[in-house]
């Protein structure tokens, strides 16, 4: 897989009893945390996707999303796996809260598919896709686990797509606006946290300037795409897409409902490789363009300085009506946060731009005077570096106005062929949890506005290009037969969010 994968990323009908665990003992070694080291009120859940849990892909009146075209084209997916059926949530649901409950999770944080609601992305409900959400709120709620509803998780509908290209085009505002409307409507009398989009940046860039995710366009694509301009485009319609769903909230929705609204913005810590000042500056860009393309419009309602100065002409611009939605468009921010990389300048000469990664004009090292950053999970793109979690939310706290931050990603992966009787023996995983868990306990300490965190996942599950390859679950998942078991690491958490009686 190419290193830069992450940098323009980058993770039967009934209920059943969940299956038991061939763990020696349940009693794990918590590392000195527990909930009494956090803020009062702080929330421990865990995180997933629509796309990757749900299965019933296009079943239940579900329209096809651009995702369920793009793992039609032969070889994009390891092993060409689809998600229609994946670990099958959709039947399975009441299994998986339970799992949450037993483990001491509060809240569960999920996203609701656009086209199981709007078929055609707009216009027509389909009613199944609606009651679908309603069981599972409902049952999350009679177990005492607190939904945070993320609207949009990579799965644009492909109706969408076919209508005006999708999110290259303003249209897809309103249209995400009416679908937001419809979801706050809908489950907003029980459901108080909400996000608009997961991860926009890798949409943005994934989709449009490498054309690896889904709809797969990019200079040179078979679908065609122009990886200097797309990328960019594509952000800024996210960018006002999220700030109309949120000024709806906020008019019609806030008052009564009285909830709470953000985004999901994916963040890996660029630690300069050497104390240089070209160094620093090279670091410096790659956060501006990671996490800054999205945070520095909502915070101070424009571009990073320096995305500005190296884009130009082709970096749209917001109008001053557009500023005053955009700017202060979060109740509250998701951090996505796994890894961390050496940033150094390469000293290249100027050269025309070919697209969104190399307008950052920086170079990744992975070691320093040979030593790793990390030792890496299974996924290219995962070092194991704890330290990054501290200073990525210290960043954020130091940066853009001490924001109240949910860290709302967390986790590595494991090979998919691992044999259960391995794979739930994951004490590389446990470690990683003690570890980064602990470091957002410091930044904490130090000051960061923090009040929740998200283990990614609860399941194994469809890992998008990797398909089943790689198993990111709390709970090992049997692909054959769907039962759950539950890692050390599920048991760990259990033992650390266990609350005094």
């Amino acid at each position: 897989m190419n290193p830069f994968f992450l940098l323009i990323f980058l993770f039967p009908r009934t209920s059943q009893p969940v299956a038991a665990a061939p763990v020696a003992g349940s009693r794990t070694d918590a590392g000195g945390l527990n909930r009494d080291n956090f803020p009062v009120g702080f929330t421990f859940g865990t995180a997933a996707s629509a796309y990757q849990v749900e299965g019933m892909a296009l079943k239940d009146g579900r329209g096809p999303s651009i995702w369920d075209e793009f793992i039609k084209i032969p070889g994009e997916i390891k092993n060409n796996a689809t998600a229609a059926v994946t670990v099958d949530e959709y039947h399975r649901y009441k299994v998986d809260i339970d799992i949450m409950k037993n483990m001491n999770f509060d809240a569960y944080r999920f996203s609701i598919s656009w086209s199981r609601i709007f078929p055609n992305g707009s216009g027509k409900v389909n009613w199944k896709g609606v009651a679908y959400y309603n069981r599972l709120i409902d049952y999350m709620l009679q177990q005492g686990i607190t939904p945070f509803a993320n609207l949009y998780h990579y799965d644009l509908p492909e109706a969408l797509e076919k209508s005006y290209n999708g999110l290259l085009s303003r249209n897809v505002v309103k249209d995400y606006a009416d679908y937001a409307e419809f979801c706050f409507k809908t489950f907003g009398d029980r459901v108080k946290n909400w996000f608009t989009f997961n991860e926009p940046r890798v949409v943005a860039a994934l989709g449009y300037d490498n054309g690896i995710f889904a709809p797969g366009r990019c200079t040179g694509c078979t679908a065609g795409g122009n990886s200097t301009t797309e990328p960019y485009i594509v952000a800024h319609n996210l960018i006002l897409s999220h700030a109309a769903a949120v000024k709806r909230y906020r008019d019609k929705y806030h008052v009564s409902q009285k909830g709470r609204i953000g985004i999901l913005l994916d963040f890996v810590w660029y630690e300069p490789l050497t104390n240089s000042t070209d160094d620093e500056a090279a670091a410096q860009r790659a956060r501006d363009f990671h996490i800054g393309w999205f945070l520095h419009p909502i915070i101070y309602g424009e571009y990073p300085k320096s995305v500005q100065d190296i884009v130009k002409e082709r970096l749209p611009t917001f109008t001053a009506e557009e500023i005053s939605i955009v700017k202060g468009s979060v109740d509250y921010l998701g951090v996505n946060q796994y890894t961390s990389y050496y940033m150094f300048d390469p000293h290249l000469p100027t050269q025309t731009s070919t697209g969104y990664q190399t307008d950052w004009n920086v170079g990744f090292a992975y070691e320093r005077d040979g030593v790793p950053i990390g030792p890496r999970a299974n996924s290219d793109w995962l070092y194991i570096v704890p330290w990054g979690m501290y200073k990525a939310v210290t960043y954020v706290k130091e940066n853009y106005q001490n924001p109240t931050i949910i860290l709302s990603e967390n986790g590595m992966d494991d090979p998919g062929n691992v044999s259960l009787t391995v794979g739930v023996h994951d004490a590389t995983r446990l470690n990683y949890y003690k570890s980064y868990i602990s470091e957002l306990k410091r930044a904490i300490d130090d000051g960061a506005t923090v009040i929740g965190y998200f283990a990614w996942s609860l399941l194994d599950n469809f890992e998008w290009k990797l398909g089943y390859t790689s198993r990111f679950g709390i709970v090992y998942v049997d692909f054959k037969t769907l039962k759950r078991y539950p890692k050390m690491s599920a048991y760990w958490f259990k033992d650390v969010l266990q609350k005094k009686k």
